[in-house]
């Protein structure tokens, strides 16, 4: 058995690809328009690792926003050096929900309100300013 992707729904391809493409830094590695369905599926990946994926699912006529269920909890990617990915994210307009006061782990939420946790690779990173007095701002 091999993990492939996790699918979240997204109202704005534009917002999303800006948030996951642009600020996290993931790479798209193929995309299917369903003229038939009238939906778009988007696959992206962390650089040089297309073995777990994430499937943005598009639906053209969708006009409501989607509410998360309380059985998804979040999506996680673990990052070289956490301060600079919530730097990256921050310089891109993402709040930073849960900031990684412990040089561990992070918590911001895509614009469809998907939870995404960052985990610093390997041990913490030392506590740094501006992180370590940082409160949190709102859910995560």
């Amino acid at each position: 058995m091999k993990y492939l992707h996790t699918m979240v729904r997204v109202t704005d391809v534009d917002a999303s690809l800006r948030f996951y493409r642009d600020a996290l830094g993931l790479v798209e590695v193929r995309r299917t328009d369903m003229p038939q369905g009238r939906f778009t599926l988007i696959f992206l990946a962390a650089p040089g690792d297309e073995s777990a994926q994430i499937e943005l699912t598009y639906n053209w006529d969708s006009g409501e926003p989607y509410t998360g269920g309380r059985n998804f909890g979040h999506v996680a990617y673990g990052v070289d050096d956490i301060y600079a990915a919530c730097e990256r994210l921050a310089d891109h307009g993402v709040v930073i929900n849960r900031p990684p006061r412990d040089g561990r782990m992070a918590f911001v939420r895509s614009p469809d309100n998907v939870s995404v946790e960052l985990l610093q690779n390997g041990p913490a990173l030392a506590p740094a300013e501006p992180w370590k007095s940082m409160p949190n701002a709102g859910t995560w």
